[in-house]
């Protein structure tokens, strides 16, 4: 029995957040029904992403509303509310949101008070002062961010066949990834793979005549499936035409030029910026201790340190690994452990409340998968090494296995039956980022500030 009434307010409707409020429902599924127990999730968005799907998504082999859970769905015993938490003051248990409420009548953030706070409002895009950056770069991070990519590439495709200009075919067929990790090569290799299927479709282009260029600043890629399995995929990649340059930056991509440190240049209207991630600035508005690099300082049990009914995982915490032989060695910011730091998390909340002893956070990291598009990849897992066609089975099942919900693993497994029966879709819809453009421009006003001229365009 919990011995009073407890506020739980979790922070974040990605994997922990999700993961963690859908634990302590099924955990505390009596005491809520007796209103003892109070779980709040706020959330930017009302659905969690399952990210490494998105390149998939991008490519056309996921229909996008399949990569994303509802959350309202699957947390039917918590409360969802859509907005940002801005601050948190630990101290007096309060934590101020800004919600689409609170915006449309020009208030000021609501408070919400909580007994215990579960903080993970994951990462956002580690970006550099780089000239052009804000204004041509592309994210990729969101479900909006992959479709959005992928009807821009196919949209270039398109500028290419009907342009006389060589200028301009050349730069809308050169494509630049930066950052050699999970994100950068997978979206690589599947757009790479969708845009030269796409191509027997155009007269006048060939897969030849397209230019893929990744960008990396160390001196190797996929650094999680090992420095053999690394270099693979720089072969599998050079072999494909696309140009893989390590030990490069880029210092430019002003007027739409991409210039690297090593002096090459490359007009192009597609630069992807996949360059790694940061914690959350909601972090740096609270009164919670944090590392050097910014991320929430915890315990092995996923509390805070040195606070009480604190608690954290994910991308946002720096969680001590106490299965590495190095000490002060902390776990990986991925999927992989947040899923699993999800579940000890909901359990040591229920514990605490019912005054039982906490468990600890202790998982071996068992490997990765990549896909580098249709029917190729690689993988490292439990020291075994797979390349081609097996490891881009592995990735498939094993995503397959860990996609939430049995509705989205039947979508998906549906989705990919479906596509090795049929021709790929090449359609691009560009019109859905904007899609009063051209009812405006029909009305007689001017399209909406940041479209383009073409009500129909997406770049």
């Amino acid at each position: 029995m919990v011995k009073e009434r407890a506020r739980i307010l979790v922070v974040g409707g990605g994997y922990v957040g999700m993961y963690t409020a859908l634990r302590l429902q099924r955990k505390l599924k009596a005491e809520l029904r007796r209103g003892e127990v109070d779980i709040t999730v706020v959330t930017p968005d009302p659905y969690m992403t399952y990210q490494p799907f998105l390149p998939e998504a991008a490519a056309g082999s996921i229909s996008p509303r399949h990569v994303v859970v509802p959350l309202r769905r699957v947390l039917d015993r918590c409360h969802v509310v859509v907005g940002e938490v801005t601050s948190i003051d630990h101290a007096v248990r309060t934590a101020a949101v800004s919600t689409l409420a609170t915006a449309e009548e020009g208030g000021a953030s609501e408070l919400f008070g909580y007994d215990e706070l579960v903080l993970a409002p994951g990462s956002v895009s580690r970006t550099l002062p780089i000239p052009g950056l804000a204004e041509y770069g592309i994210g990729f991070k969101t479900v909006e961010e992959a479709i959005g990519l992928r009807n821009h590439v196919i949209e270039q495709m398109d500028i290419a066949s009907s342009t006389r200009d060589p200028a301009i075919r050349d730069a809308a067929l050169t494509f630049v990834f930066v950052g050699g990790g999970y994100a950068g090569v997978e979206a690589l290799g599947e757009l790479e793979d969708m845009a030269r299927y796409a191509a027997r479709y155009y007269h006048n282009l060939r897969p030849e005549d397209m230019k893929w260029i990744l960008v990396e600043a160390s001196d190797r890629i996929l650094p999680e499936v090992g420095a053999e399995m690394g270099r693979y995929t720089v072969t599998e990649l050079r072999r494909r035409n696309i140009q893989v340059l390590l030990d490069t930056r880029l210092e430019s991509c002003a007027d739409r030029v991409a210039v690297l440190s090593d002096g090459q240049r490359f007009p192009t209207r597609t630069l992807v910026w996949t360059a790694g991630v940061k914690p959350h600035p909601l972090l740096a508005a609270t009164d919670l201790p944090r590392t050097d690099r910014g991320r929430l300082r915890c315990t092995e049990r996923l509390t805070i340190d040195g606070t009480e009914h604190a608690w954290a995982a994910g991308d946002a915490a720096a969680v001590p690994d106490v299965t590495a032989a190095e000490p002060g060695t902390e776990t990986a910011p991925n999927a992989q452990h947040a899923v699993r730091q999800a579940k000890v998390l909901g359990d040591n909340i229920v514990r605490s409340l019912h005054g039982e002893p906490l468990r600890t956070y202790a998982h071996e990291y068992v490997g990765s998968v990549a896909s580098l598009g249709l029917h190729k990849g690689v993988a490292q897992v439990y020291g075994r090494k797979l390349k081609g066609y097996p490891a881009w089975f592995m990735h498939r099942v094993y995503h397959l296995s860990r996609v939430p919900t049995f509705n989205r693993k039947a979508r998906v497994l549906a989705e990919w039956t479906l596509a090795g029966l049929f021709k790929r879709e090449i359609v691009s819809l560009g019109s859905l980022e904007h899609p009063r453009a051209e009812f405006e421009l029909a009305a007689g006003g001017k399209p909406s500030q940041g479209t383009s001229d073409d009500p129909k365009g997406s770049s």
